[in-house]
C-alpha cells in the first residue's frame, strides 16, 4: 500500500521515480481502511531532504498511511521558505488536538547547546508530554533522542574528544525485539554526532537494542511508548559526504566520514552499505504500530 502525502510536496517526485508508490488524495478517499496516522516533527535546517528520507522509509509499507508533516510552531527557519513552510507544514499548535498512530521526531543540528538554553525547548517539553497522550508510538532520532532522553528518563549525554562521523558497525544486543526483527547480526549504520549517552546513567526502564564501539546506537523502553534511535539510517547515500563537502569548504579540519567511500577515495560515489537494515527497521515499527494502535483513534492515549 502506498504512502499519503501532499499532492505538490517536491518529495513526490523523488520518491516516484524511485518506486515508492504514493497516493493522490483522490485516490486515498476510496480506500475501504482505516489509514494509520503518522506525523515527523522536522528539526532540520534542510526540510525537503529530512522529509523525502523519512517519507521514502515510510512508504515502503504495505499499509495506507497519511504523513502529516510538522514544525516548531515559533521557530523560524533560516534555509526553507516560510511559504514552504505554510504550504506543506502545520505547526504543532496546529495539529496538538489530533491522535496519531506514529511519530518522529528529528535531530536538530544544536548538539553544542544545552537542552534548557535551545530557543524553542519549552515547545520541545509540551511536544515531548503531548507524544504520551496523543500518540501511540513514537521514534525519536539523533538530537530528538538525546532531548527525550534526558527528559523522560534523565539520562546524561556528555561531549566526546572527536566527533564520530562515518559508517560503523554496529551490534544487535535484543534480536528479540519486534523492531530488530531480521536485522543481520553487524549492521553498517551512519553516524554524525559530537555527544554521545553515558551508559551509568540509563535506568533499569530502558533496553539497549543497539551498540557499537562509538556508542549507543538505539534503546527502547520497556513500557513501550517509544524508542529512541541515536544515530542516521534515514540518511541517504550522499548525507555523509555533502556533509563532510560543507566542512571541507568552510575550512574545518575535518576527517573524511569513516567506511563511506570506496577505499577512501573521496572523489568516488559513496556506497550504501545501511539501506536494507533502514527499510526493515521502519517496516518492523510500522508493522508493530499497526498490529497494536486502536482501531478508534480516539481510543490513543486512554
Amino acid at each position: 500500500m502506498p504512502i499519503r502525502i501532499p499532492d505538490n510536496l517536491p518529495a513526490r517526485k523523488t520518491l516516484e521515480d524511485e518506486g515508492v508508490n504514493v497516493m493522490d488524495s483522490s485516490r486515498a478517499a476510496r480506500q475501504d481502511i482505516r489509514p494509520l496516522e503518522f506525523g515527523l516533527l522536522n528539526l532540520m535546517p534542510n526540510k525537503e531532504r529530512t522529509e523525502t528520507q523519512f517519507s521514502r522509509l515510510i512508504g515502503a509499507t504495505p499499509l495506507q498511511i497519511n504523513l502529516s508533516l510538522v514544525r516548531i510552531t515559533e521557530h523560524q527557519s533560516k534555509h526553507t521558505s516560510e511559504d514552504y513552510l505554510k504550504t506543506f507544514y502545520q505547526t504543532w499548535e496546529e495539529v496538538k488536538e489530533r491522535k496519531f498512530d506514529g511519530f518522529i521526531v528529528t535531530g536538530a543540528p544544536i548538539a553544542h547547546i544545552p537542552f534548557e538554553d535551545v530557543r524553542y525547548w519549552n515547545e520541545m517539553l509540551e511536544i515531548m508530554a503531548w507524544t504520551r497522550t496523543n500518540v501511540h508510538h513514537t521514534m525519536f532520532i539523533c538530537w530528538g533522542a538525546q532531548a527525550a532522553l534526558h527528559h523522560f528518563h534523565g539520562v546524561k549525554r556528555y561531549r566526546m574528544d572527536e566527533k564520530a562521523f562515518g559508517v560503523y558497525r554496529h551490534r544487535i544486543v535484543n534480536p528479540r525485539s519486534p523492531f530488530l526483527r531480521g536485522m543481520s547480526d553487524s549492521p553498517m549504520i551512519p553516524v554524525s554526532r559530537y555527544n554521545d549517552i553515558d551508559r551509568a546513567s540509563v535506568g533499569d526502564d530502558l533496553e539497549v537494542l543497539m551498540d557499537s564501539d562509538i556508542g549507543l546506537c538505539m534503546l527502547g523502553e520497556k513500557a513501550g511508548k517509544s524508542v529512541y534511535f541515536l544515530n542516521h539510517l534515514e540518511y541517504d547515500n550522499r548525507s555523509l559526504a555533502d556533509e563532510y563537502e560543507r566542512d571541507v569548504k568552510a575550512g574545518l579540519d575535518t576527517t573524511p566520514p569513516v567506511n563511506l567511500f570506496p577505499n577512501g577515495d573521496t572523489s568516488v560515489e559513496p556506497e550504501n552499505r545501511w539501506r536494507s537494515h533502514a527499510h526493515l527497521l521502519f517496516q518492523n515499527w510500522i508493522n508493530e504500530i499497526y498490529q497494536t494502535t486502536p482501531y478508534d483513534l480516539s481510543e490513543i492515549g486512554k
